[in-house]
């Protein structure tokens, strides 16, 4: 008997580690937050895996999902893992349009595979949504959700992700309550201090410059961090859908860098060799299945690339990226002067870094010029042209350019507006952190407080804009002299801006017109005679400073 068991023993345990033909070989539960979400919010499905689980589940799993309106067109989504040891994963689902929703969800593993169904209802909302091209004024932009035009008024906070929660929260409530409605935030950076541009920023118990999206071996190293590229640092990465969250209650857009300053050792893990490999896409293809399902997001696909990838990995990261993304969120990346990828169907803007007055009016204007010469307008947007008191030791001999000032960079500011564009400025960072008064840092990490008042002028921008149809506009000087710049829409509305005071002749269609001066310093409105055309010449005005008029036609 004891030498048949021993004969039997290797098949007995055979069918013991064997699972039966037909049998589960994985286990995954599925929880479904919400049945029913008003519209441009995301239903997340949970997925709890029970062991055995992947070795690496960021690489050795993958979960997607599929979800359709009732009489629309399916969408695929990618789902990604939420856990170190892979035992939660997450599906997001964006309804753009109100309806009954179906969804499938499959997560594979190498023991096998697992799928699930389910529905949900989503709510018509006022919700703004996704920030989109506007299709008829394809210069502008347009929020899907309500049709509303979208007055892009940015600031750089780069290092936003520095901050605890708390700092978070109160760095993007004082920007909302400043008009800032658009923030560049960055993934992946590192360096010592802002000294590395001249700044004085440095790291506190609450502020860290280590910015790790991966796994590190040494995460206090700056230059030498050792990523694990297989692995994402996930709690670094809910701390990012935490922001977005509080971004988008705000209804603030969070541009998403993937790197910030990627030439500096440390920053750009991936080296020339591996540069738009396997492990850098699945670096892009994670950020688009955890942060595509927010409403409140756009891409940049890199800060700066040309200083450490050329225009092919451009090309390259953009087209991936956009593919990864089933929402179509805006994308595009930022260089220097020149914007290489005006007819690439991945970017739907045109971003620039033009710095002083070489990146202002007469600059947006050409290259608003040279976009429609390709067939195609967009956007057309100056990302950087010189921060707040950034090396304001430039031209204290009186020799040089004039210091940067919050004054400056405002009436910069009104040109690129002018010739039909954008910007994003950036506040001073001068008055620290972890240094002096230590209540700044401004656009190195998103902190200021009551002392920094270049916001305040930057809203009396959007309070003019607001007050026309100002994407019905096209840049006009020729209908103007003395230096004024004009945008217009003829026989309907002129809106003029004198940089320097003084009065300007007006060339107008035939009409009577309702005329208002406005001071861009104080953002006051102040009645004008009406008009009426051929040719208007303006009243002299108060003072030296800069004005703008607005003519709208009488009905």
């Amino acid at each position: 008997m004891n030498r048949l068991l021993l004969l039997l023993l290797p098949v007995i345990c055979l069918l013991l580690v064997t699972p039966l033909k037909g049998a589960p070989t994985v286990s995954v539960s599925f929880s479904q937050s919400a049945a029913s979400v008003p519209t441009y919010e995301f239903v997340e499905v949970t997925l709890a895996v029970a062991p055995p689980r992947p070795q690496n589940p960021f690489v050795n799993a993958e979960v997607g999902g599929q979800f359709q309106c009732t009489g629309g067109q399916p969408a695929k989504v990618d789902g990604f893992c939420d856990s170190a040891d892979g035992s939660i994963y997450r599906v997001r689902f964006l309804p753009t349009a109100p309806g009954a929703y179906h969804y499938s969800v499959t997560w594979r593993g190498p023991a096998g595979s697992q799928t699930h169904s389910g529905s949900f209802r989503a709510m018509k909302s006022k919700r703004r949504g996704l920030v989109r091209v506007d299709k008829e004024h394809p210069w502008h932009f347009v929020w899907e959700g309500t049709g509303e035009h979208y007055f892009y008024n940015g600031t750089t906070t780069y290092f936003l992700m520095g901050w605890d929660d708390r700092n978070i929260e109160r760095n993007l409530e004082r920007l909302h309550r400043l008009g800032a409605n658009r923030l560049r935030v960055a993934i992946c950076g590192r360096v010592a201090n802002g000294r590395a541009w001249f700044e004085n920023v440095y790291p506190t118990r609450e502020f860290s410059f280590l910015l790790n999206p991966w796994v590190a071996a040494r995460p206090e190293s700056v230059e030498d961090p050792g990523f694990d590229l297989t692995r994402f640092s996930v709690a670094y990465w809910q701390k990012w859908d935490r922001m977005l969250r509080a971004a988008r209650d705000r209804e603030m857009v969070i541009s998403v860098v993937f790197y910030v300053d990627g030439s500096r050792p440390g920053t750009y893990p991936f080296g020339k060799e591996r540069a738009g490999g396997e492990d850098e896409q699945r670096y892009y293809r994670y950020a688009a299945a955890r942060f595509s399902a927010f409403s409140n997001v756009m891409w940049d696909v890199s800060n700066e690339y040309q200083s450490f990838r050329d225009d092919a990995w451009a090309e390259k990261m953009g087209t991936f990226l956009r593919r990864c993304d089933p929402y179509d969120h805006l994308t595009s990346v930022h260089g220097f002067e020149d914007f290489h990828f005006r007819a690439s169907p991945w970017a739907d803007f045109a971003m620039y870094q033009s710095w002083d007055e070489s990146g202002g009016h007469g600059f947006m204007v050409e290259n608003r010029r040279l976009q429609a010469e390709t067939g195609r307008p967009m956007p057309q947007v100056n990302e950087e042209y010189g921060y707040e008191d950034h090396y304001p030791h430039w031209g204290n001999d009186r020799t040089g350019p004039p210091g940067r000032s919050a004054d400056n960079r405002r009436r910069l500011a009104w040109g690129m507006y002018m010739a039909g564009g954008y910007q994003t400025t950036g506040e001073r960072a001068d008055r620290g952190t972890g240094w002096g008064p230590d209540t700044g840092g401004g656009w190195v990490n998103g902190r200021g407080d009551d002392t920094m008042t270049m916001l305040v002028g930057y809203r009396c921008i959007e309070r003019f804009f607001r007050a026309f149809e100002w994407w019905k506009t096209e840049p006009h000087d020729d209908l103007t002299d003395g230096g004024a710049m004009c945008l217009a829409e003829p026989r309907k509305q002129y809106a003029i801006y004198l940089p320097s005071g003084g009065r300007t002749t007006v060339q107008l269609a035939p009409g009577t017109y309702h005329a208002r001066r406005y001071n861009p310093r104080s953002g006051r409105w102040y009645a004008l005679p009406d008009v009426v055309g051929p040719a208007w010449t303006s009243p002299d005005l108060p003072d030296g400073g800069d004005w703008a008029l607005l003519l709208t036609r009488r009905s």
